[in-house]
């Protein structure tokens, strides 16, 4: 469970990730967010269009299902065109028991159960440009996009490859995409490799600290883990400590994880020295 991205964290995390795309129009505040609320979320949703040349159908919608449908549209060329952002009309209704594994990592059902949760409020939506026939190709380059989205936030919220899923695990009433979602589960768990939570490290390299939660980051608290954190904070340049680090969570930790945050790109709310998991887990702290 999350709060969504916002369009920039977004579009850093899919830049990170090497994901070539294409931004139109207004789409950073095109969306149904009248319809109810976006979020929290829990995972990415996989989509094929059904049809060519899908990008004004994806964006304005039809008389009964209006735009956005997605987030972004991958064509066949892999570029994804990022067309609205916030909840969209992609999901709809679906499996209770669905949501329920995506949200805890689990394997999915076997068959979706009943039409019974909202999906657009939960999940990022994308669509993938095939005819969905079975016999029309999903370029290489196409699903190499498919997998760096996914990792993308995946990695920004600190999911596994568990957090993908496709419209047909989702509701009895699809099919979509035909290609294997297990495969492209294991190939956005690949990518995620060691910078995954909770890693276990072993011959590629050391473990890492899981993250304990932005609560346990309270100013006054003791933990020997907060010197591990401020010795990997002035390796990276962004200490700002006059003594130190220590044990103890000081204003001084907060300005340096601030730095840190700055250096990945977050602004605002989002680099308020206060670790999140995404930052946490690019940061890298070793396992005492």
């Amino acid at each position: 469970m999350a709060t969504p991205l916002s369009p920039d964290a977004l579009v850093r995390a899919l830049r990170g990730e090497g994901v070539r795309m294409r931004e139109h129009g207004n789409w950073r505040t095109h969306n149904r967010n009248h319809k109810g609320p976006w979020g929290p979320v829990h995972g990415v949703m996989l989509h094929h269009t059904a049809g060519r040349d899908s990008l004004a159908l994806c964006r304005r919608g039809m008389p009964d299902l209006p735009g956005p449908l997605c987030i972004g549209l991958i064509s066949k060329d892999g570029t994804l065109h990022l067309i609205g952002y916030g909840r969209t009309n992609h999901a709809g209704n679906g499996s209770a028991a669905a949501l329920d594994a995506v949200r805890r990592s689990k394997a999915l059902p076997s068959r979706p159960g009943p039409d019974a949760v909202d999906g657009n409020a939960r999940f990022y939506g994308f669509e993938i440009e095939n005819l969905g026939n079975g016999r029309d190709p999903f370029p290489a380059v196409q699903l190499d996009t498919v997998e760096r989205l996914s990792a993308a936030l995946c990695r920004a919220h600190g999911w596994s490859g568990a957090s993908v899923i496709g419209h047909k695990e989702w509701t009895r009433r699809k099919i979509d995409p035909t290609f294997s979602m297990p495969v492209m589960r294991g190939r956005v768990a690949k990518r995620l490799g060691s910078d995954a939570p909770g890693g276990e490290g072993g011959e590629d390299g050391p473990a890492y600290e899981p993250f304990p939660g932005a609560a346990f980051f309270a100013i006054g608290r003791h933990s020997a883990l907060f010197t591990s954190v401020g010795r990997r904070l002035v390796k990276e340049g962004c200490g700002r400590y006059e003594v130190g680090p220590g044990p103890v969570w000081t204003e001084a930790d907060r300005a340096s994880y601030a730095a840190w945050q700055h250096k990945l790109g977050y602004r605002g709310a989002d680099a308020d020295g206060v670790p999140g998991r995404a930052s946490w887990n690019r940061l890298r702290v070793p396992r005492s």
